[in-house]
């Protein structure tokens, strides 16, 4: 006699699994005739960023000042000292840090990132002199990432290699958000509200 299931729930699941699975055929790899193709990391990275929230522009390292100014606008502007002098628009003033006392001073911050993760849109600072000090990107309530397309690694797995022996480091996926115990989505607590990331591509 066969003995009876001590889990009923989990035969129930395991036997939808088995009848959706029925007739479907593995997933080819990259090498075989009609494999699926490989992702492509920058668009992938552009398209995740901007399902965080982060407003996304991707276009080559020429076009970035006009951009960088427009996306800054008005207001005054912190720029991490390790940043390409061509890039920093007129007016921005290098900064490496900002005190508490100054941060309703500056609308917006610019850095670069140490790197950035296409399948999680997650722009990664280790706070090199291109990314100033945590309080440059965590005070103002703006951040604007540039992000260079060599910068973009596909998974999580490959940025965890490429930081080993890294410091300190913040990993951002969108702007800073939180949920109450309502689930109401609550922006800016811990960092800057907008998130902006400049995609900049090889000049041709």
């Amino acid at each position: 006699m066969e003995a009876e299931s001590v889990n009923p729930s989990r035969d129930a699941i395991l036997a939808r699994l088995r009848e959706a699975l029925e007739g479907s055929s593995p997933r080819p790899r990259q090498d075989e005739p009609g494999a699926w193709p490989t992702p492509d990391p920058v668009a992938e990275f552009a398209e995740k960023a901007a399902e965080y929230r982060a407003r996304v522009w991707r276009g080559c390292q020429a076009d970035a000042p006009a951009r960088l100014a427009e996306v800054i606008g008005a207001g005054r502007a912190a720029v991490a000292p390790g940043l390409d002098t061509h890039l920093i628009p007129p007016g921005a003033e290098v900064r490496s840090r900002i005190r508490p006392v100054e941060a309703e001073t500056y609308a917006a911050a610019v850095t670069g990132c140490r790197l950035a993760i296409a399948e999680t849109g997650t722009i990664v600072l280790d706070h090199g002199p291109d990314q100033g000090t945590r309080s440059l990107t965590l005070l103002p309530d703006h951040h604007i990432c540039l992000v260079r397309t060599d910068q973009i690694v596909a998974g999580v797995a490959e940025a965890v290699a490429a930081l080993k022996g890294a410091g300190l480091q913040t990993w951002i996926s969108g702007p800073s958000a939180t949920s109450d115990i309502e689930l109401i989505r609550v922006e800016g607590v811990h960092g800057p509200r907008r998130l902006d990331i400049l995609i900049l591509e090889p000049d041709a």
